[in-house]
């Protein structure tokens, strides 16, 4: 079973830009998910779903990593207690910004929930970062 999702994107937008939108916790609620968020060491994080007929869903975490660029926390999904890594990293490229995503540590899930996970973590992640590029492209229309 693959145990890591990977995810690439090229932004024509400032790296600034584009950490802020994954860093901070207004930007990240506008474009994703209530967030409850800072992007310091330590901080234990809150995410949360809006209720749908699901229920509602809450990610919860610590921020292992902080540096210029590079963004790294636990993620553990509701009840299930099962800890799995978030790593962002951006790269500044001529005319924009590379953004590489990683979602790792999946088959810390035990049997057949872990390939559910990483079926429903894949195709969430895409969601995701379709969500960060609407985003964006609205901050610099805007703007």
């Amino acid at each position: 079973m693959n145990d890591v999702i990977k995810k690439e994107r090229v932004f024509n937008h400032s790296i600034d830009k584009v950490w802020n939108a994954i860093s901070k916790a207004e930007e990240i609620s506008a474009w994703f998910i209530q967030a409850d968020f800072k992007a310091e060491k330590g901080y234990k994080y809150t995410f949360t779903a809006e209720p749908n007929e699901k229920g509602c869903t809450i990610i919860s975490g610590e921020v292992k990593e902080s540096n210029p660029y590079k963004l790294v926390y636990t993620w553990v999904v509701a009840e299930m207690k099962t800890e799995t890594t978030v790593t962002w990293e951006l790269e500044s490229i001529e005319g924009g910004t590379k953004l590489y995503l990683e979602h790792s540590g999946i088959s810390n899930y035990e049997g057949e929930t872990a390939v559910k996970m990483f079926e429903s973590f894949n195709g969430g992640w895409n969601n995701c970062i379709e969500g960060l590029t609407g985003y964006l492209k609205e901050l610099v229309d805007a703007g």
